[in-house]
């Protein structure tokens, strides 16, 4: 997709526009916890990148300058938290990101409550800071009056209680998509390193048509191409299909490989 405006641009969030239109959406993973990779990725052109601090090296100081490093990037920042913490989400809204991915969403009050501390009151419970990054530091003006409406949050099923409370989830309001782990649904299938057994992907497809029924946008992480095809053609829209690290590890061995002497 090569949008007219760039999905990055913070207001108004054309990043959850396009999720809530379910448009195709292509992203890239990244946990190398670096904003020079950040930056050279963001180069490539991707819809949405990931900045990762759930299985990553990262805080909120160094998740500040990787977003920073996106700013002139076409891709739209989202952050991954590393859990479903209304104190680690209120700092990194405040530090100027839109756009979240909570993991380990197991019912709708878990769902909610992620929504709900990313709401200024009376729709939810964020803390206000008069003066902070995403607000340009007090000079957006209608910054109070519109940035409810401006946070995408998307919610991980990762778990069989998530697979189970899948319509409940997809049905709360605020929640704009279901990403799917397989590889955690296959080790809690009992199927450890295996998300494409067929007991795991039955798991998949329950939530799929749980988002499908509820007109929420569905997504999933996979670096093998043929797995992302496949759930794009089961109707998967924002789909992440590459890691910073695996990407940076193949691409060495194989140069490695090309240059190595013949046993």
């Amino acid at each position: 997709m090569q949008p007219t405006s760039p999905l990055s641009s913070p207001l108004p969030n054309r990043f959850r526009a396009a999720i809530r239109a379910q448009q195709r959406l292509i992203g890239c993973w990244c946990s190398l916890g670096s904003p020079i990779t950040a930056e050279i990725i963001g180069l490539a052109g991707f819809d949405w990148m990931l900045l990762d601090s759930e299985h990553a090296p990262n805080d909120v100081l160094t998740l500040l300058p990787q977003l920073m490093a996106l700013k002139d990037s076409p891709s739209a920042p989202v952050v991954r938290p590393p859990w479903n913490d209304p104190i680690l989400l209120k700092r990194l809204l405040d530090v100027g990101f839109y756009n979240f991915l909570i993991p380990f969403i197991e019912n709708a009050e878990q769902a909610r409550r992620a929504v709900e501390a990313t709401r200024y009151p009376p729709q939810g419970t964020r803390g206000v800071s008069m003066t902070q990054r995403s607000n340009r530091y007090g000079t957006v003006p209608d910054y109070f009056t519109t940035i409810n409406d401006n946070i995408c949050v998307l919610v991980q099923i990762e778990s069989l209680p998530g697979v189970e409370a899948a319509e409940e989830i997809c049905a709360v309001e605020g929640v704009d998509g279901v990403f799917v782990g397989p590889s955690d649904l296959a080790a809690a299938c009992g199927h450890l390193g295996n998300p494409n057994h067929p007991d795991v992907q039955r798991q998949v497809e329950r939530v799929y048509r749980a988002a499908k029924a509820a007109g929420k946008a569905i997504g999933t992480l996979t670096p093998v191409e043929a797995d992302a095809r496949r759930y794009l053609d089961m109707g998967a829209t924002f789909v992440a299909v590459g890691l910073d690290h695996v990407m940076l590890r193949n691409a060495s061995q194989a140069l490695r490989d090309r240059f190595a002497e013949a046993p």
